[in-house]
């Protein structure tokens, strides 16, 4: 199938060209026709499946024919958990406008940042991404108004609704036209969504991309039964040992994360933490140089790896286990991508094991464990 028959127009299409999509993702395959078709849309698929494109292309396609916005009043509102994932909706937005005919504006707003520049340009943005802290914020000054959005989008709605937004989103969507369209899409499925789906959803289409088993096969798990203490010397013998070149390591908290890396750098292990409580400016750098191969480690906090999308990551290491089972099919999927395979390790102390157990079942895939005391952890 090719983007042609989803009933795109024409100018997107060239777009998508030159831009290298050759043919659309699952996720897009069915997103887009219902996006199209003004159906509320509950999609499921993992992070790197195309699910933002699978829903910035029919919005705009839409406002070709829509009666947009007027000043300080947006038509379309994409809410997003983090800063980062905010940039990264906004650079997608940015790549397919130019093909409307009509000039339309698009604007990130998050936190971390002055305010004063957000609330100047707010006024002409007709499409808004937003986290629910800061957009709270600018309709509290005035500055923005939620009376016209005829589109709603929650991305990541998942961790949104459990990781202390869900207030904020009530808040929000208190201020919302109670006629319009809802879009939500998720890496997982959990309790919480379900509950909203049931609020804010009519009719939806559903979407479930279900292919995690196929790609957990690409990839290489291991995990190593190892004591709290010694977990630092062992990420970095498997660092060091192993020659790895680009890592991604989860920790379970910024205290936590900042630790790794102090010990990793005084290793000579080139390593940078990314989390909440750095200031935007270097968050940004700090992901690009990931990104881009300039450095070794990045260690991050599950929330904040939301915003890392790396086709080719080669590595991953769950430093502590996530309290999901599908948190971990979430991290180690960052890794094994587009039919290339990748390693996903795990440091399990003995008060892990039990939680490790119940993820292996969860999972339908047992991981091979080794003893780290075996290895000679001596001057790591």
């Amino acid at each position: 199938m090719s983007f042609t028959s989803l009933g795109l127009s024409p100018a997107f299409l060239k777009t998508l060209d030159a831009e290298g999509y050759s043919e659309p993702t699952p996720i897009q395959k069915e997103a887009i026709p219902a996006v199209i078709g003004k159906k509320d849309v509950l999609g499921i698929a993992k992070t790197g499946s195309g699910k933002t494109a699978g829903y910035v292309l029919p919005i705009l396609h839409n406002l070709q024919t829509a009666t947009v916005s007027q000043h300080r009043e947006p038509t379309v509102l994409v809410l997003v958990p983090t800063r980062e994932l905010a940039d990264q909706v906004h650079e997608v937005f940015q790549t397919f406008l130019p093909a409307l005919t009509e000039r339309l504006t698009c604007l990130a707003v998050y936190g971390g940042v002055s305010i004063n520049p957000q609330m100047q340009a707010i006024g002409k943005a007709n499409i808004l991404i937003a986290t629910p802290g800061r957009l709270l914020e600018l309709a509290g000054k005035n500055a923005v108004r939620l009376s016209s959005i005829a589109t709603l989008v929650l991305d990541e709605a998942d961790k949104m609704l459990n990781l202390g937004f869900k207030e904020e989103v009530d808040r929000i969507l208190a201020l919302l036209p109670p006629k319009r369209q809802n879009l939500l899409f998720s890496a997982t499925l959990g309790d919480d969504l379900s509950r909203v789906q049931q609020v804010v959803l009519r009719n939806p289409q559903v979407i479930k991309i279900t292919d995690e088993a196929d790609e957990i096969d690409l990839i290489h798990q291991l995990a190593y039964l190892v004591s709290e203490e010694k977990k630092g010397p062992l990420l970095r013998y498997l660092i060091k040992h192993g020659d790895l070149k680009q890592v991604l390591v989860f920790a379970s908290s910024t205290i936590k994360a900042d630790g790794i890396v102090n010990k990793l750098l005084k290793n000579k292990i080139h390593a940078a933490s990314v989390h909440s409580k750095l200031s935007q400016q270097t968050r940004r750098d700090t992901l690009r140089q990931f990104k881009a191969g300039e450095l070794r480690v990045l260690v991050a906090t599950d929330l904040l790896a939301r915003g890392i999308d790396i086709e080719f990551l080669p590595c991953v290491i769950n430093y502590e286990l996530p309290r999901s089972p599908k948190d971990y099919i979430h991290r180690i999927g960052r890794t094994g991508r587009a039919e290339n395979p990748g390693d996903a390790i795990s440091l399990i102390s003995p008060e892990e094991m039990d939680h490790f157990q119940l993820i292996q079942k969860k999972m339908g895939k047992r991981v091979k464990t080794l003893s780290g005391d075996q290895l000679d952890l001596q001057g790591y």
